[in-house]
Formats: structure tokens, C-alpha cells, sequence
């Protein structure tokens, strides 16, 4: 066994926060997976560490023939890449406050170990707060802003989490990779706050016309909706104007879609069954208070200017 990290840079932060995301079950709209991986390239954050994938996965399930198993190509009989699990430590900031960036692969088994040198090394570099990502596929109208629901390890961190318009949960069962993590963080009396969001996916399989379900692969208003909360609740300055422009083409390429389905099956109303959607949904936007006063500022100076 060797799932000690290996760390070859230490952060030395005044304030120092971590993300953690994993390609694993509950991962709608890779908001678990992919978000994290944007992060680390938006930010342009260097890889500092890593957690050996020891012990932690499977290699086969008989029946399943390349269920679990890692991927390997080949060129003219020359193994050119073998993908495996990774868990990998990215950093990006400054001096005063900096942001560990952590994306895994949700283990197999050995679940406790794999938890414990996670929830480890937050310790040892003096982590103030762990938040964790993931995603839920739902029936919901693509153009609003996402349900977010919400956990958290210690009860003094419910007032905080509260206010940013977000949902408790209220879940029973099957554990994520993140309710565990948070479970074993509480009775570390440690910080962990889980943002999952729901991510609009619609079930035509049973339309010969269409044939298939649609879902939100990459949903970028999900993402855009949680980093919102996750710049605020860290006071962090991550530049989300990329995510803005990605949530507003999203809305125009489903909006494509729904026309094309519209045209492939009109007795089906999917435009209207889509306005039903919206009609009956509570959006719940996030508008922190310090963001209302300081756009009514910037609306007012920008007045007086015009009035010289």
C-alpha cells in the first residue's frame, strides 16, 4: 500500500481554500469533473502534488468486459498511452490567498483511506475550507438559472451557506464521493461546503422521431451559477466573464434544438411543453448584496458622467 501524497510544492498562503472534483457518479453536467479541469486551465494553476491511485481501483468486473478497465492505445503495435486514474493537487493565487484546486477519480474501493489522505493534507496545509462539486440531472427549463442544493460539515456554517440561495438538503441515500467526504470532515470538525446542481435533461427515448434523451453534457449556466457562489462565499476574484459568454451560447445552441425537434415531431409541442417548464419553475437567482450596491454605484456614476 502507498497512498501517501506526493507533494513537490507547498503552498506558503496566508489563506489558503481547496476544490474538489471528481469524474464520478453524481456528475451532471461534469459539474463535478469538468468544472475543476476548467478552473485549473482558466486559472492557469500548476500541478503540485498528487495521490497515488494505489489500492483504489479496479482493474476488471467479470461480465463487464471494459467497465473499469484503464484505456490503452495503441499505433502499429506501439503502446502509445495507457489512461489510469489520477488525483491530482493544482495551485493558483498569491501569497495571501491562494486556492488548492484537487481533481480525482472517484475510488472503487478502500473508500475510508482514500477519504482520510484527502481530508490529511487539507489538514497539513492549514486548508480553511474544502468545497466540493457535483451535479444532478433533472426535468428543467434550460434558460433559467440552476436549483443548487447544498451541504456542509459544521452547524456554524449553515447562517453563511443560507444566504446564497441555495437549497439544504434533505437526502437519503446512496452516498456520493462528497456527502462522504463531508460526513468524515464533520467529525474532523473540519469545513466542507458541497454545491450540487441540477442540470436540465429531457427523456424523448420513446419518440421513433427522436429516439433518444437530451442532456446537458457540459452545462456551463451550472457551473457559471456555482462559481458565483464559490467567488463570493471565499471572497476570491475568479474571472467568470469566459463562463457568461459560454451560459449564453449554451441557451442559443438548445434553443436550435428545440426548434429542430419542433420541425421533427410538431405533434409533440416540445416548444410549449418547454414554456409549461419555465412557467412552473421557482428561479432562485444568486444576488449578493455587496453585488446589487456596488452595480446601483457603478448605474449612478456612469449617470453623473452623462449629465457633464
Amino acid at each position: 500500500m502507498n497512498d501517501v501524497p506526493e507533494f513537490w510544492e507547498l503552498p506558503e498562503v496566508e489563506e489558503l481554500y481547496m476544490i474538489v472534483g471528481w469524474r464520478q457518479w453524481a456528475d451532471a453536467g461534469s459539474i463535478s469533473s469538468g468544472l475543476p479541469r476548467y478552473l485549473v486551465k482558466r486559472t492557469k494553476a500548476r500541478e503540485i502534488g498528487l495521490l497515488r491511485p494505489d489500492d483504489f481501483y479496479l482493474f476488471q468486473i467479470p461480465g463487464t468486459h471494459e467497465l473499469v478497465r484503464p484505456v490503452v492505445h495503441f499505433e502499429d503495435g506501439y503502446p502509445k498511452s495507457l489512461d489510469v486514474p489520477h488525483n491530482d493537487f493544482y495551485f493558483t493565487g498569491n501569497e495571501r490567498r491562494g486556492l488548492i484546486i484537487f481533481l480525482g477519480d472517484e475510488p472503487h474501493m478502500q473508500i475510508e483511506r482514500y477519504v482520510s489522505s484527502l481530508l490529511d493534507v487539507a489538514q497539513n496545509l492549514g486548508v480553511r475550507r474544502i468545497v466540493g462539486f457535483g451535479g444532478v440531472y433533472g426535468e428543467l427549463p434550460y434558460d433559467k438559472e440552476r436549483m443548487v442544493s447544498c451541504i456542509y460539515s459544521r452547524e456554524q456554517l449553515r447562517e453563511e451557506v443560507e444566504n446564497l440561495a441555495v437549497d439544504l438538503s434533505d437526502y437519503h441515500g446512496g452516498a456520493s464521493i462528497g456527502s462522504y467526504l463531508c460526513r468524515r470532515a464533520a467529525e474532523r470538525d473540519m469545513e466542507f461546503v458541497g454545491f450540487y446542481a441540477f442540470v436540465p435533461t429531457y427523456d424523448f427515448s420513446n419518440v421513433p422521431q427522436i429516439g433518444n434523451a437530451i442532456r446537458l453534457e457540459n452545462d456551463f449556466m451550472a457551473w457559471l451559477g456555482v462559481m458565483r457562489r464559490v467567488n463570493y462565499m471565499l471572497k476570491i476574484d475568479i474571472d467568470l466573464s469566459d463562463l457568461e459568454k459560454r451560459s449564453k451560447h449554451l441557451i442559443e445552441v438548445v434553443d436550435a434544438k428545440v426548434e429542430e425537434l419542433e420541425s421533427a415531431a410538431p405533434q409533440l409541442s416540445v416548444r410549449e411543453y418547454m414554456e409549461r417548464l419555465a412557467e412552473d419553475f421557482d428561479e432562485v437567482p444568486f444576488e449578493p448584496l455587496d453585488d446589487v450596491w456596488e452595480s446601483e454605484l457603478r448605474r449612478l456614476l456612469d449617470g453623473e458622467g452623462e449629465d457633464d
